[in-house]
């Protein structure tokens, strides 16, 4: 009988600590923000880039990812407490930055992550001629310790569009481009989606020796 108390009270007991550690509280706070150069949204590759959270003071320490959408946008649901964003090094098409940035959570927060590009695309406009989109944009030269390699059209029928993600592209070389006049490109529109009302069109631009590219938004054009 003794055995089968003793049995008992440490069933009892494993039964105790399941249900507490099954009562802790999920995190419930939201921390959201966006990478942006002077003030505007960065514009990336879908699931290309991520950057780390980081949270001392606990026995458990590893990084939680903070993976970037194609808008330059980024969420999380965390506990409260204090962070450090931590931007990696060779990430995305930017400068690298090796600090880190404070982040106090309670509740929810919002922050931009500001970066440096070496290029930069802005005064983007798209139009349908004929059977053709033409794309209408200027390349800034933010910092040039890298060189220009190409800019590249990117068509196709959903939002994610990318360089691994698109129906149809053009690419233009940085000899032919010059960096203080607007730049055109034009490309005939793929099969698939000539007869469609609409399309999503998106212009990058490529830095030499980086291996993700830094997109303008992903506009919608109408066909029809």
């Amino acid at each position: 009988m003794k055995l089968r108390n003793i049995l008992l009270l440490f069933l009892a007991a494993l039964l105790a600590i399941s249900c507490e550690k099954d009562n802790y509280d999920a995190p419930q706070s939201k921390l959201t923000g966006r990478l942006v150069y002077n003030g505007q949204a960065i514009g990336l590759r879908s699931g290309g880039v991520s950057f780390e959270l980081w949270q001392h003071g606990y026995k458990l320490f590893s990084k939680i990812p903070l993976n970037i959408a194609q808008d330059g946008s980024f969420s999380a649901v965390l506990f409260d407490g204090d962070y450090k964003l931590v931007r990696s090094v060779g990430s995305g098409p930017w400068l690298d930055v090796t600090d880190s940035i404070d982040v106090s959570l309670k509740g929810a927060s919002t922050i931009d992550v500001p970066i440096q590009p070496y290029y930069f695309i802005k005064d983007v406009a798209f139009e349908k001629v004929a059977t053709e989109l033409k794309a209408t944009f200027t390349v800034q030269a933010v910092n040039t310790t890298k060189t220009l390699e190409y800019v590249r059209l990117f068509l196709g029928p959903n939002y994610i569009l990318d360089v691994n993600n698109n129906s149809g592209n053009k690419q233009a070389g940085a000899t032919t481009i010059n960096i203080t006049q607007p730049v055109t490109l034009s490309l005939t529109i793929p099969a698939a989606l000539a007869n469609e009302n609409y399309l999503y069109a998106r212009v990058a631009v490529k830095t030499s020796g980086i291996a993700e590219l830094l997109y303008s938004p992903s506009t919608k054009v109408q066909l029809k």
